[in-house]
C-alpha cells in the first residue's frame, strides 16, 4: 500500500545500511566515509536518497550479467488535499505535503524486481501526521520481487492468448516500525492488452506482523500506456490496490493514475528521460479507517535514467 506515513523503520534501516557501506575502518572523524554517513543520517532527504543509491548499486551488482532491463527514476510530487487526523481527533482534508519518490525496476531471466522509497516532507516543510504543525520527513518503502513460473519450470513464459506470463509475486511493506511490516505473497498474471505497454494483475495474501490484525487479501493492478496527443508524446500509468479482510481494519482502496507529458522527447534530453504532469491519488478508508477518504491532485515531475 503506497504512501503510508512512516519514520523509524525505513530511516533506521537506511542509516544502518550506510554505516555498513561506508565503514570507516578505523579512520578518524574527518574520514570521507564518516562525513557522508553522518550527513546522510542527520538530514532526512539525504538519508533516503543515499540509501536508495546504495540499494540500486547492490541490485545492479546482484544481477550484473543477468539483468535484461533496468530503470530507475526519481519523482517530486506536491499536493494540498491530503487526508489526515486533525488535533481534535477528527479528519482533515487539506494537509499540504511534498513527496520525493525513488523507484527502481529490473527484469532478469527468472522474473522482475521493483522497489521504491517515499520521503514525505523531505525538507521538513509540510503538515505533520496528526497535526497542522510543520514536521520532519517521514518514510515508507516497498520491495516487490516476482518469479516467472514458466521460466523456472518450463524454460519459457506461460503465454497463451492475452496472457503473457504467470508469476509468483511477493511484497514487503516497510512502514513505521518492524512490528507493523506486512508481507504479501501470491500469484500474478501479466497480460498483453491493446494500447498498453504492460498490465499486471497481482493477487496477494496480506500477512501483517501485527498480531492484532487478521490476515487479509489484496489485488493490485499496475499499468502503463504511452500514447501521443497530436505531436505531444504522453504516458498514462498508475496502480490500483484493493485490500480486504484485515479485521479490525476496514477494507480500503488506493489508486494513483498519472498523466504525464514526455518533456524530454520534446527537447535534446531524448524520450523517457523527463516527464511532467499530474498524479491523482484516490484513497478510500485510508489506513483502514472507516470514512477517512482522500482525493489529491498532485503536480509531478519524474526524472528517469
Amino acid at each position: 500500500m503506497r504512501r503510508i506515513m512512516a519514520h523509524f523503520g525505513v530511516r533506521h534501516t537506511l542509516c544502518s545500511l550506510l554505516h555498513a557501506t561506508w565503514d570507516t575502518k578505523g579512520g578518524g572523524p574527518l574520514y570521507s566515509g564518516d562525513w557522508i554517513m553522518h550527513a546522510a543520517c542527520r538530514y532526512p532527504a539525504i538519508t533516503a536518497l543515499s540509501g536508495v543509491g546504495v540499494l540500486t548499486i547492490f541490485t545492479g551488482a546482484a544481477y550484473a550479467g543477468s539483468a535484461t532491463f533496468a530503470t530507475t527514476n526519481i519523482q517530486y510530487l506536491h499536493g494540498t488535499r491530503y487526508a489526515d487526523f486533525d488535533p481534535e481527533g477528527g479528519f482533515s482534508e487539506d494537509d499540504e505535503a511534498g513527496i520525493i519518490t525513488v523507484e527502481h525496476f529490473n527484469t532478469w531471466k527468472y522474473g522482475d524486481n521493483f522497489f521504491f522509497v517515499d520521503i514525505t516532507n523531505p525538507f521538513g516543510k509540510g503538515d505533520g501526521f496528526g497535526t497542522t504543525a510543520e514536521t520532519s520527513a517521514a518514510y515508507y518503502a516497498e520491495l516487490s520481487p516476482r518469479l516467472s513460473l514458466g521460466n523456472i519450470f518450463a524454460g519459457h513464459e506461460l503465454s497463451a492468448g492475452i496472457v503473457k506470463d504467470i508469476l509468483f509475486t511477493a511484497t514487503l511493506e516497510i512502514p513505521e516500525s518492524p512490528v507493523e511490516q506486512t508481507l504479501l505473497y501470491g500469484l500474478a498474471v501479466d497480460l498483453k492488452l491493446p494500447g498498453l505497454q504492460f498490465f499486471q494483475f497481482n493477487w496477494y495474501i496480506r500477512d501483517s506482523q501485527d498480531s492484532a490484525i487478521d490476515s487479509g487479501q489484496q489485488i493490485t493492478l499496475v499499468w502503463g500506456a504511452p500514447f501521443k496527443l497530436g505531436p505531444v508524446p504522453m504516458v498514462f500509468e498508475g496502480f490500483f490496490d484493493y485490500a480486504w479482510g484485515e479485521d479490525p481494519l476496514e477494507d480500503n482502496i488506493i489508486s494513483a493514475p498519472r498523466l504525464l507529458v514526455d518533456v524530454g522527447a520534446l527537447t535534446e534530453l531524448g524520450e523517457n528521460k523527463l516527464q511532467v504532469g499530474v498524479e491523482y491519488q484516490i484513497w478510500r478508508n485510508k489506513f483502514g479507517i472507516d470514512g477517512m477518504d482522500e482525493d489529491v491532485p498532485q503536480v509531478m515531475v519524474k526524472w528517469i535514467w
